[in-house]
């Protein structure tokens, strides 16, 4: 039988379990690879499934960007859910390969990986999106979602109606960009999570 490592171990020794689980939908269950790395941090389940409560209404048959995707957490499960197509956009190569592995394991033919930095991406992006993720690396401050909503609206990104979700830390200041308002919002720990839409759009 293997010993345990003692308490003192370093912590390299200590072998995690990079997965996340897809909690609802047709792929319920089933579990997600992603490598360690600086930024890479799976949005919960508690959270998630929350959010897709939320988003319910929007769901079925949706386009989806999904624009910091890591571990895939949100984009995968949104097409387990009923979405009808989802870009997941990474710039890690490890992730990207983790990626490209569950979309093979899930042959969720409608995601389309793309390996590129998400800001730079957005520049020349094409298409038009129901439902936007976005959960930024939390260190990077120049990633201010306010700031990447409005570059998805000024380039037609966007529908008519588009539900967007945010992941920040909880002290961020909340900042929305014209037109937009939140539309759910919840705090768990250090991380504040809501659904954004326009204003117009809201009963």
């Amino acid at each position: 039988m293997r010993k345990p490592l003692p308490a003192s171990a370093p912590r390299a020794l200590v072998k995690r379990d990079n997965r996340v689980r897809i909690i609802g939908g047709r792929w319920r269950g089933r579990k997600l690879r992603f490598p360690d790395g600086d930024g890479l941090r799976p949005t919960g389940d508690r959270i998630r499934e929350t959010l897709f409560n939320w988003l319910m209404p929007a769901l079925p048959a949706a386009r989806c960007l999904d624009l910091f995707a890591g571990s895939g957490a949100l984009g995968f499960e949104a097409l387990s859910r009923g979405a009808a197509s989802c870009m997941l956009v990474e710039r890690n190569p490890q992730a990207v390969k983790c990626l490209q592995d569950a979309k093979l394991l899930l042959e969720a033919d409608t995601a389309a990986i793309i390996a590129a930095d998400s800001a730079h991406w957005l520049s020349t992006a094409t298409g038009v999106f129901d439902i936007v993720f976005i959960d930024p690396p939390f260190a990077d401050a120049s990633l201010v979602p306010a700031a990447l909503v409005a570059t998805l609206e000024q380039r037609g990104l966007l529908s008519a109606d588009p539900w967007i979700y945010i992941e920040q830390p909880a002290s961020s200041v909340q900042i929305f960009p014209a037109g937009f308002v939140q539309h759910r919002s919840q705090r768990a720990g250090q991380v504040s999570y809501s659904v954004w839409r326009r204003a117009e759009n809201i009963p």
